[in-house]
This record gives C-alpha cells, structure tokens and sequence, in this order.
C-alpha cells in the first residue's frame, strides 16, 4: 500500500471519474479507468489517495503522468474557462508575460502575478476581467515564484516591496495567505502591498493579514451608495457595507488605501461621500483617488477625464475637506534599480517553444532562454518550435510574432 498526499490538490469521486481540484479555484478531470491502471485505491481525505500498489516511487510517478495529462483540460470553477498550471516543472518560466509570474520595471516595486480570475465584473476594469471573461487563466505553484523571486531580489541586490497586483482578484488564490507570511520573512522584501477588491475578506482573515507587519491593503472602494457600488462592480449581490466594514477594521490593523476609480458619468457624485465616511474612521486610511483611463482590452464604459481637470478637482476636494488626495512617487518610496539583462530584443528573431494558451483567443505563451513571450495569431500545439521575431521588449515582457 502506498499513499499519496497533496496539500493544494483536493479530491472526489464522481460518476466515471475522479474530480480534481487545484487550490480552490481550479478543477479537471481524470477517468476513472485510467486512475485504476494504477492499481485499485481509497479516497482516504480529501488530499489523499491510498493505492494498492507496492512501490511508492512508481505509483507517483505514474499519477503525476495521469495529473499533468488531464491538467491540459485544467477549467476555473468560477467562470469555466481553460486554465494553465505553471510549477517548477512545467517548463514555463515566470518573466516575460504580463498576466503572470514576475514584473520587474527597474524600480524598487516589483510586481508579482500568481492567478488570474476575478469574482466581480467592475464596469471599468483596464483588462475586462471577471465573471463574464471568456479569457485563458494561469495559477502559479507559489514555491515555484517565491524560488524565482528570490533569484531576482538577489539580483537587484537592496530593498525591494512587493505588490501583488493580479488580473483580478488575489484573495482568490489560496495559498495567499502563506505567499504572504513567507514573503513577510524575506530578508530584502521591506514591504508587500496587493490590489484587492475586499469582498472576499472578513475579520479573522484581517487577523491573520494583521500578524504581517510589512503588508499595506490597497481596497477598492468605488461608491457609498448601494445600488451605485453594485452597478460599479457589475454584479448584484455587491455589498458596500461589508466592503466598508472591511476598510474601517483593516485600517486599525494595517496600513490600508482606500482607492476609488473615478469613473465620469457613473461615480463622480460618490467622491464627496466616500470621503466623508472615510473621516468618521477611528483610524483614517490613505485616501487614493485614481482617474479612469481607456485601455485596449478594457471594458471603456466612459470617457477619460483630462488630466488637468482630474488634479484640479483634487485639489478642490482636498481644500473643502482638508484631506491630502494627490498621491506621487513620493508617498510610496519608489526608486529606480538595476537593469535585469534582456536575452534577445525588439527585432531579433528568436526559436521558442510553444507552452500553454495565452490569454486571448489564437495566442500562445512560448519560451526560450528563461523568459516567456507573447505570440498572437498563433495556433496552440503544445511543445512545437516556432520561429518569431521579438516586437515588444520593455521591461523584459516580450512579445513576438510568427516568421
């Protein structure tokens, strides 16, 4: 008898098959039959099958064969979509994409991507994530990015923070509050902030954020009135109050941004109201306005406002409510760092094999030389060699097309 045990893996029978899934979010499937190749086995827990095999080493080798032929159909339980797992051994390196993995823009933030997925649908999201998203996602093995993260920290050589700033919302990804806790111990790691949209959260969690010292919450709050926050969340079962309960017990505990998006025509009459509320606080959060800006793949419900008028009504706002609401480099300790060596730039052409889906629909993530790249207009077939020319190389994500 052997047993096999996996703490982010989760199991039951069903039907013909045994249905897995992967931190929470993520689910396949794998055929019964093909498990009891194997040998028979129990479901012992929920994380661990015992197999009637006598060789420990041969019945994990042959279920991590099944796991990683299934986990190509890997689907978000949340929305359906297809998904890809990256771990230390999947081949895909963490640098080069912009959904995933590790952004480093030589500055003393480097941005961390371990999922995409969002529980909201929030009328202005820069990258029309969320419920109704027909996208491609990505969970990352979160000792697979904090190994590679920490090559990189070496690399700039002094204090970094690390923001947590996914496609959607963190809290959806389950090893968060450990991916935390671990990088709170991380000698050069001064500070971890991350975007989060609250709903998620209740106050032991806040507790269990609280015990990290170096951790600012960014919490997004777009409107006072009800039915205002549900329309800019874009889902109905949105509850404001929660959200502000959140705010007004996290900001007792930690360091907390308040961070409306002012949306013209849709929220411009909640700025005054949050603000308010915000100075009835026992303990007022950092108040961060941001102004809405159309992106490509975004949802655009609304025109942009110039910028001029924007800082202008900053400062009105500031000057009737005596609040600092301009926020700069200044307020968060940014510093330029070191320049990370790019492996081929804009024009080079570049053999790279083909690894997963990406994001959007005919695009392929494809490696070479440890870093990702970005292919539109490419059909997936995973593990072919393709030739591309380099289009995009800021900041070491690429992008290429086929030649």
């Amino acid at each position: 008898m052997v047993q096999l045990n996996f703490k982010t893996l989760s199991f039951n029978l069903q039907n013909d098959s045994l249905q897995v899934t992967l931190l929470n979010l993520f689910s396949a499937s794998v055929p019964l039959a093909e498990v009891e190749e194997i040998a028979s086995f129990t479901l012992i827990d929920p994380h661990t099958l015992q197999f009637n095999h006598p060789d420990q080493k041969k019945a994990e080798t042959k279920f991590s064969f099944l796991l990683a032929k299934y986990f190509e159909q890997l689907k978000n339980k949340l929305t359906g979509n297809s998904a890809t797992y990256i771990h230390r051994n999947s081949g895909i390196p963490l640098i080069g994409n912009v959904a995933f993995g590790i952004a480093y823009r030589e500055s003393s933030i480097i941005e961390i991507k371990p999922v995409t997925s969002c529980n909201l649908d929030c009328i202005y999201c820069s990258i029309s994530e969320g419920l109704s998203s027909k996208k491609h996602d990505f969970v990352v093995e979160k000792d697979y990015l904090l190994e590679e993260l920490q090559i990189l920290i070496n690399f700039v050589d002094e204090p970094v923070e690390i923001h947590i700033g996914v496609q959607g919302e963190p809290f959806l990804y389950e090893d968060m509050f450990k991916l935390i806790s671990d990088l709170q111990q991380m000698e050069k790691v001064q500070a971890i902030s991350i975007d989060t949209n609250g709903t998620l959260l209740n106050k032991e969690k806040i507790d269990l954020l609280a015990k990290n010292s170096k951790l600012q919450l960014n919490l997004s709050l777009d409107a006072i009135d009800p039915e205002k926050a549900k329309q800019m969340a874009g889902v109905k079962n949105y509850n404001v109050e929660h959200l502000k309960s959140i705010i007004s017990y996290a900001s007792q505990k930690l360091t907390v941004i308040a961070a409306p998006v002012l949306t013209d025509s849709y929220n411009n009459d909640e700025l005054e109201k949050i603000i308010i509320w915000v100075k009835t606080l026992p303990k007022q959060p950092i108040l961060g306005i941001q102004n809405f800006l159309k992106y490509k793949p975004g949802r655009n419900p609304a025109k942009e406002i110039p910028w001029k008028k924007f800082y202008a009504l900053l400062k009105e706002l500031e000057q009737k409510h005596q609040i600092k609401l301009k926020l700069d480099k200044t307020d968060f300790s940014i510093k330029e760092t070191r320049e990370l060596p790019k492996p081929f730039e804009e024009g080079d052409i570049v053999t790279a094999v083909i690894k997963c889906p990406d994001r959007f629909k005919n695009s392929v993530v494809a490696a070479a030389k440890d870093r990702t790249i970005s292919v539109p207009d490419c059909q997936y077939v995973k593990d072919k060699k393709i030739k591309i020319k380099i289009m995009r190389d800021k900041h070491n994500i690429f992008t290429g097309r086929l030649v």
